[in-house]
């Protein structure tokens, strides 16, 4: 069985994007930005929902091929391909660059991927994160909380129907005053 991880940046007020999907604030140090290229580096595949894709896969497939690309960007663009990636969308009509697009039911897709033998998963996007974690499907949460507080927009957790208890595993903190906390979920 795989592991499946819901990790993003978020504001000390618990958003993802600000409103109208402001997510200017969360611009990450050079230490942080390496620590999200291996994280995508040991990821085996990732879960995207439409409005990270697009902001995703509009700027990483030809960032190493942009005038001033620093090698950490170079080497994030080539993770960033290489890994396979599963769209859930009912708006996208096609996907590239090492992904396949589901337009059916996001949770029974999750189920069955994660009841598939492989390495570690990734879910990304509040809005497909959110039905996840309500499926009970999410076994880790990486918050990386930024020092901004945004005052509403896109959520990272999302209502549910009951708790959730979580097990600290890991602490740490980035320039900027930046602060990870990664939870396991108990079962």
């Amino acid at each position: 069985m795989r592991k499946l991880t819901f990790g993003m940046n978020l504001s000390v007020d618990g958003y993802v994007a600000a409103p109208g999907d402001d997510i200017g604030w969360s611009a990450p140090s050079d230490e942080l930005f390496q620590w999200w290229s291996d994280r995508v580096g040991a990821t085996e595949l990732s879960l995207y929902g439409r409005r990270l894709w697009e902001t995703m896969s509009s700027s990483w497939p030809t960032a190493d091929q942009q005038p001033g690309a620093t090698p950490e960007h170079i080497e994030f663009a080539r993770r960033w391909r290489d890994m396979p990636k599963v769209v859930f969308s009912s708006t996208i009509r096609k996907v590239d660059w090492n992904a396949r697009l589901v337009t059916g039911d996001a949770v029974t897709e999750i189920t069955r991927l994660k009841d598939e033998d492989g390495g570690p998963m990734d879910i990304g996007g509040a809005t497909l994160a959110a039905a996840a974690m309500r499926a009970g499907l999410v076994d880790e949460y990486v918050l990386v909380t930024h020092p901004v507080l945004v005052g509403g927009g896109a959520p990272f957790f999302t209502a549910l129907d009951s708790w959730v208890n979580l097990d600290l595993v890991e602490t740490r903190t980035f320039p900027g005053g930046v602060v990870l906390t990664r939870y396991e979920t108990r079962r």
